[in-house]
């Protein structure tokens, strides 16, 4: 039996929120870690990169409670949550609509690509890939493409993970290799249709949005065929109310880690179900 772990994006406080179930179901005796696959997207290739370091994560989890003072929180504003829309809806062909709004993260002026990538190094406790195999997803801004990042691309993995989190029209598309990527994201939040091979799968969906039926979990996961087991976690009342509208809002980020263990409690029982079952 082959098992899966598919982290979703969901900004600055989904890092939090994914961190805080982890490392409460990992005290109830349940380590997702273990997964033969992590699927990360966006928020998601961070904590991927982060739990598969060798770092324990009650420590991860301690460092979302600290303080900061040093990052400085961002908005998806207006114009921007418009133009995800109307990428989702236009035109037809899904890969010329990822490229429409990849184009257009290009032309704007979000600062330079050296800037997220030290802030990714910083969050990262490892620059070297893991040895368990860790899927991180990107969409190639000029032509669309979803491109699958993993220790054998010959990417480094702050590359890949900054590649990750770019959101467009928010930070910069990130060069690698002469290519110009943005966030997996933009593909689908979570890109669950990776955990391919897998007989169990579980999910941790900050946000679990998607207008095009391509790009929503559960479509995703009934692609993987009929036989397969999942179970898909998303922020409950309390999550939600402590993530609050701005989910790159670091002031949230302590309350929304607390949120997801709180809530591992509550979901212990179908996730010990489906992770423990073997052959």
């Amino acid at each position: 039996m082959r098992r899966a772990l598919v982290l979703g994006g969901g900004g600055v406080t989904g890092i939090a929120w994914e961190t805080g179930v982890l490392a409460g179901l990992a005290e109830a005796g349940i380590d997702l870690t273990l997964a033969d696959v992590v699927v990360g997207t966006s928020a998601g290739s961070v904590v991927g990169a982060q739990i598969l370091s060798g770092l324990a994560l009650e420590d991860l989890y301690a460092a979302q409670l600290m303080e900061t003072t040093r990052e400085t929180s961002a908005r998806i504003g207006t114009s921007a949550i418009l133009r995800f829309v109307a990428a989702s809806l236009w035109p037809r062909d899904e890969q010329r609509a990822r490229a429409r709004l990849g184009r257009a993260a290009l032309k704007v002026r979000t600062g330079t690509g050296s800037e997220p990538k030290a802030v990714i190094e910083q969050w990262l406790p490892s620059r070297a890939w893991p040895e368990r195999r860790l899927l991180i997803t990107a969409v190639d801004a000029e032509t669309g493409e979803a491109r699958v990042f993993d220790r054998d691309s010959g990417v480094p993995l702050p590359d890949a993970v900054a590649a990750s989190c770019a959101v467009p029209l928010v930070w910069p598309p990130i060069t690698i290799n002469g290519r110009h990527y943005v966030d997996g994201g933009v593909r689908s939040i979570t890109n669950a249709d990776l955990a391919a091979g897998c007989d169990r799968v579980v999910v941790l969906a900050p946000v679990t949005f998607a207008l095009r039926r391509s790009g929503r979990i559960g479509s995703q996961l009934a692609s993987l065929g009929s036989s397969i087991r999942s179970v898909v976690i998303s922020p409950d009342a309390q999550a939600r109310k402590a993530i609050g509208r701005n989910v790159l809002d670091f002031a949230h980020r302590a309350a929304s880690a607390r949120a997801g263990r709180a809530q591992s409690v509550s979901v212990a029982a179908a996730v010990t179900s489906l992770w423990s079952v073997r052959g």
